[in-house]
């Protein structure tokens, strides 16, 4: 999504500019043809990488002849450090002006690796405000953008054309759930997500899960939930998945981009997550935030409740759910969430804008 608004942000400032790499579903739409399929990437945890370590070698292979022949103006790579900063390695001799957009989080884990990045590109864009400060000091050529969060829609969803659409009677209490946009996330989520709605159900007169599937993994989900005794609905699609969040009455959700999503619908929310026990414990050495919620993040507070690894729990995310459910709970969570996406916004527009603008400034 990120890379599909850039690339027409950038069409608009300069008509005739011709797109090649890699994307997703979005960057499609807008024009692109992807290289191969970018979920062949989509993959988090060194215990998950592992298996898949000489296909992921022979795509970064194929990406850098790919950019060495086409020698293109401007090579613009996209979050996605463990594949991202790879390519811009390798490239650093080949006079090719880079643009990283969506700085490493470096500053959340292993701050010193910092060290390793000048040379790598001639101009970071960052998501979040207080990223500048940490990387212009190391003449990394910050330049904050805004976050994208802000345009995607998130906060314009219709509440009664999702229950309209579905069917639900006026007292139905959607719950939605996102267990992520991998298949592997998805997969392990999603059972514990089960055994969390069927407790919360014997309490909760006409709750109804809805599933929030991420594109390309919709079947993973479909799989996962076929037996589940309340039968969740299944959306699929950006528009329908904004229509659920105004529906809501409250989500559960993986770590990322999708708890500021919530913020902005205004859907109380509770964090978890689960990985393999050798990559928690990795990154339990090497996290240096208080959160790992982006929202907790910028509130400067454990805004939303955070229930990771041992906490995942069907029982402990009934209890967040049920707890969430109460409406002082709710607007508690809601009051805080304007302040903390506040400090998302640039006074040049919007994010996308802002970005295309700083990518063309530069040459």
């Amino acid at each position: 999504m990120l890379g599909a608004r850039l690339m027409l942000a950038l069409r608009a400032r300069r008509p005739g500019v011709v797109f090649e790499g890699i994307g997703g579903t979005r960057m499609a739409e807008a024009g692109l043809v992807s290289l191969f399929p970018m979920q062949e990437l989509a993959v988090m945890g060194l215990a998950e990488i592992l298996p898949r370590l000489l296909p992921l070698r022979r795509r970064i292979t194929q990406t850098i002849a790919t950019i060495r022949a086409a020698k293109p103006d401007i090579l613009i790579t996209i979050d996605s450090p463990g594949f991202c900063l790879r390519i811009l390695r390798a490239v650093a001799d080949s006079g090719i002006r880079r643009v990283h957009y969506v700085a490493p989080q470096v500053w959340a884990w292993r701050p010193g690796r910092v060290k390793h990045f000048p040379g790598l590109w001639d101009r970071l864009l960052c998501l979040l405000p207080f990223e500048p400060a940490f990387f212009a000091p190391h003449g990394l050529n910050p330049v904050f953008v805004g976050h994208p969060v802000l345009e995607s829609g998130a906060d314009a969803g219709d509440a009664r054309r999702f229950f309209a659409s579905h069917g639900l009677a006026p007292d139905c209490v959607p719950v939605v759930l996102m267990p992520g946009s991998r298949a592997t996330e998805t997969s392990r989520l999603l059972p514990i997500f089960r055994e969390s709605i069927a407790l919360l159900a014997h309490s909760t007169p006409g709750l109804r899960p809805v599933v929030a599937a991420a594109p390309g993994i919709a079947d993973v989900v479909a799989a996962h939930t076929a037996d589940w005794a309340v039968p969740p609905i299944i959306v699929r699609g950006t528009a329908e998945r904004y229509d659920a969040f105004a529906a809501a009455a409250a989500a559960l959700t993986k770590s990322g981009t999708s708890t500021l999503e919530l913020a902005m619908a205004g859907v109380p929310m509770a964090v978890t997550y689960r990985v393999n026990p050798l990559s928690a414990a990795l990154a339990r050495r090497m996290i240096r935030v208080p959160h790992v919620a982006m929202i907790n993040l910028l509130a400067g507070r454990a805004l939303v409740p955070e229930l990771l690894q041992r906490q995942c729990t069907p029982g402990e995310l009934a209890t967040a759910l049920a707890e969430l459910l109460r409406p002082g709970t709710a607007a508690a969570q809601r009051a805080g969430f304007a302040g903390a996406l506040a400090g998302l916004r640039v006074e040049s527009g919007a994010p996308s804008a802002a970005a295309a603008a700083a990518i063309l400034a530069d040459g």
